[in-house]
């Protein structure tokens, strides 16, 4: 049992180092982009030697794709699958506020993979296929259910909401200072409004 205590403490240490590179390497990506920094910059401000980065990253395009897999995680960690999508895209704001370097790497990220050639292209790609299917899919539950108007086209529709927080948190990462607790309320209402059946006496 003695024996297996100092193993543990240097697993431990060993996560503790990791979740600080990934910290840092979040921040610097917010801050200057995936193509400005370097494996030496992140190591520094982590405090940790090229090597120790090196042990838990083989390479750039490895750490890259472990902070959109730590974004990846938080996003299913504070999700509320059981609120409907006008809810949650009025409750987006508040994710901002809770992750501001995830938010921000996230779309730092976007921006600078738009080409096929860069290196996380099609993960992002795919990220966004999905998005907008779930969306859509969500649209057409709400149809069957009779809570949403049967006359728009899903697919459509899930585009617009997807380019709608896709650019909102490229608008957030340009000035920080946009209200986006009213922005996000007023976009909602709206939505509701264009997806509400027509009323008996209309």
């Amino acid at each position: 049992m003695s024996g297996r205590r100092p193993y543990a403490t240097l697993l431990a240490k060993g996560e503790e180092r990791r979740q600080r590179i990934l910290t840092v390497a979040q921040r610097l990506l917010t801050r200057n982009g995936w193509r400005s920094i370097t494996l030496g910059q992140i190591a520094r401000e982590a405090g940790v030697s090229p090597a120790g980065l090196l042990h838990h990253f083989e390479s750039k395009e490895q750490l890259l794709h472990a902070v959109l897999d730590a974004r990846d995680a938080y996003d299913e960690a504070t999700r509320d699958p059981s609120g409907d999508l006008i809810e949650r895209i009025e409750g987006r704001a508040e994710r901002f506020r809770r992750a501001p370097d995830l938010v921000g790497m996230f779309a730092v990220l976007l921006i600078e993979n738009l080409n096929p050639d860069a290196p996380l292209h099609e993960r992002f790609l795919d990220r966004y296929r999905a998005a907008v299917d779930t969306i859509a899919e969500e649209i057409r539950r709400g149809q069957r259910a009779g809570e949403y108007r049967t006359d728009l086209d899903p697919a459509v529709k899930a585009v617009e909401i997807a380019a709608f927080l896709n650019g909102m948190e490229t608008s957030w990462l340009l000035d920080p200072s946009i209200p986006l607790t009213e922005v996000f309320r007023e976009y909602s209402r709206s939505l509701a409004r264009q997806l509400a059946p027509p009323s008996d006496d209309s």
